[in-house]
């Protein structure tokens, strides 16, 4: 649980909520509120401390925080008041699903973070939610909130299953993707000029050792520090390369071969191995964990829908706050 990326989060990601809220005329807003979601208030003291924070955030990047009256500053608050408002409805369907987190969670969550970023350091983590504009009560309010999504998210998905017959059904369907060509070990250097790559494959040709010089000039730093040496896949590397690699016999330099990137020379230091397919067996686990995240996907997705559905009369803005589509039926504070 980073701040810094929580606040990032909610300003950012949740821009998609904004399209689905609407507004009923049955409740009004209190004078303190920007809006009321099933009759709980959410308060300007929260928007405005949430904008603080993505003020906070704005600094500390060293980028410029929309002014008041613009269109980029009402965006960034049409979307707080939207965390807002999800956030209040998360809390009440939480309630529905019995579901609670205490302050001992709480305490929890921010002894991980505080362990995790800051090595234990209550001090360095002061230090940090200053700079980012929080308090602990804040904080204590975003990771409560964090926790509740994540209690709702295992409960929702917590009976999601995926049967022997889809994975296999997947398997035989998606084969293709479980083939893996033919490889083979190589060595190579690559330079810049063809004058470089005939100078090192005439000391090469002279006896000097292709490894050490790889290390030295190879502009390819992955495998230089192998002493040039790595594993390719038919097909997977550019096509010069690919075709003289899997030609040349074994142990077997090549003459500088010019590809997009400069001028290479090869030397396979293993036979070609054949393609393999690995078994349904052998990819049954990655398979049903790929799934069973699709299903726990699509679980979520439905109830976040159907609660944005749900809410979609209880909720109602204050004069100002209410996203476009929202601001023919929201009510006008009336203290």
């Amino acid at each position: 649980m980073n701040p810094t990326r929580l606040v990032l989060a909610v300003l950012v990601a949740l821009a998609v909520l904004v399209a689905t809220a609407c507004g009923s005329d049955k409740q009004s807003v209190p004078n303190d509120a920007v809006a009321v979601v099933d009759g709980t208030p959410v308060t300007k003291a929260e928007l405005t401390g949430l904008l603080a924070r993505a003020k906070a955030t704005y600094k500390s990047q060293k980028r410029a925080f929309p002014k008041a009256g613009t269109a980029e500053y009402q965006s960034l608050q049409t979307q707080a008041v939207a965390f807002l408002v999800q956030r209040a409805e998360y809390d009440k369907r939480a309630d529905e699903l019995k579901l609670a987190v205490t302050d001992k969670e709480i305490d929890a969550r921010i002894q991980q973070y505080k362990t995790q970023s800051f090595g234990g350091s209550q001090a360095k983590l002061d230090k940090q939610l200053k700079a980012q504009g929080y308090t602990k009560e804040t904080l204590r309010a975003d990771v409560k909130a964090q926790l509740i999504s994540e209690k709702i998210y295992d409960a929702v998905t917590k009976d999601a299953k995926v049967s022997d017959a889809a994975i296999a059904k997947y398997y035989k369907e998606n084969k293709s993707q479980y083939v893996v060509g033919e490889s083979r070990d190589v060595r190579h250097i690559l330079v810049k000029t063809k004058a470089q790559a005939d100078k090192l494959y005439a000391q090469i040709k002279a006896g000097a050792d292709f490894a050490a010089l790889a290390k030295k000039f190879s502009t390819d730093t992955t495998s230089a520090v192998n002493g040039g040496k790595l594993t390719i896949v038919r097909g997977q590397t550019v096509k010069p390369f690919d075709k003289t690699a899997f030609l040349l016999k074994t142990n077997t330099m090549s003459k500088p071969v010019k590809t997009q990137f400069g001028y290479h020379l090869i030397i396979p230091i293993s036979a070609v191995k054949p393609a393999t397919t690995t078994s349904l067996k052998d990819a049954k686990a990655q398979i049903q964990a790929q799934l069973l995240d699709k299903e726990k996907t699509t679980l979520i997705t439905t109830w976040t829908t159907g609660t944005k559905d749900f809410f979609s009369k209880k909720v109602v803005y204050a004069t100002g706050f209410a996203p476009p589509e929202a601001a023919t039926v929201a009510t006008t504070a009336t203290g």
